[in-house]
């Protein structure tokens, strides 16, 4: 009988684990004014990780693209429980004397930041669960990937992501870390996919997405998803090469 309720047990816990995630993540890209992102870089690490960790963020990873001579960005994604309590949580922080000082003391010889990208997101039905994932010693390669779909196809997409290639992702090498679509409302809500993924290093990378390419599996799974048209816009896939920040906890 102890068995049986274990078993039992462990399916229900199992059954709760595949309910959808609905947290709110939030997507956030600074744009540095020129030579102003180690000053950025040093202030989160100095400052604002500690203050968010104080606010109740939680704070999924910190990442600068692998070529980021022009673009001077850095870029990381928060979750909170719901939009509530993000608000709460962003209004607390910026309102925390600890922070005024920071903010004040990093800018006296001009403003870090040029401009500010920010998106909300709820994670997809076939999204891993979403993760701080350290890694011991050497970090990965992450991949920041957006689909733009043609009108009414996002759910297609979807659908081939859930059914096939998430599968042959991990088939190949690749590491699925997060899926997510932007919450209603926003530009291009319905139009658009953005994940998250890593690989040990460039080379495996490409050797990844080679062999990927090349699975009759993904040829025949891509077929017949566009039998009634093409799923993506032309040159609807983005595809950012990232690094984690030496303070991310994602690495």
């Amino acid at each position: 009988m102890k068995s049986i309720l274990l078993t039992l047990a462990a399916t229900m816990l199992t059954l709760v684990a595949a309910v959808g995630d609905d947290k709110l993540y939030e997507l956030r890209v600074y744009h540095a004014n020129p030579g102003k992102l180690d000053a950025l870089h040093d202030r989160f690490q100095n400052h604002t990780v500690a203050l968010f960790e104080k606010h109740g963020m939680t704070q999924l990873g910190y990442f600068v693209p692998t070529d980021n001579t022009e673009s001077n960005t850095l870029v990381y994604w928060l979750a909170f429980d719901d939009e509530d309590a993000r608000k709460a949580a962003w209004k607390a922080f910026r309102d925390d004397p600890d922070w005024k000082d920071a903010y004040a003391e990093s800018t006296k010889d001009g403003k870090l930041v040029a401009k500010i990208d920010s998106t909300l997101l709820k994670a997809t039905d076939y999204s891993p669960a979403i993760a701080v994932l350290p890694k011991p010693g050497d970090t990965r390669l992450f991949e920041w990937r957006t689909y733009t779909t043609n009108d009414g196809k996002l759910p297609n997409l979807n659908a081939r992501f859930r059914d096939h290639t998430c599968a042959l992702f991990e088939k190949h090498g690749m590491e699925n870390l997060a899926y997510w679509t932007p919450t209603a409302g926003q530009d291009d809500a319905d139009v658009t996919l953005t994940y998250l993924i890593a690989h040990d290093d460039q080379s495996a990378r490409d050797a990844s997405f080679k062999a990927f390419s090349q699975d009759n599996d993904w040829q025949a799974a891509r077929t017949a998803s566009e039998e009634d048209g093409r799923l993506l816009v032309k040159k609807g896939v983005d595809a950012v090469l990232l690094s984690p920040a030496n303070y991310s906890p994602t690495r």
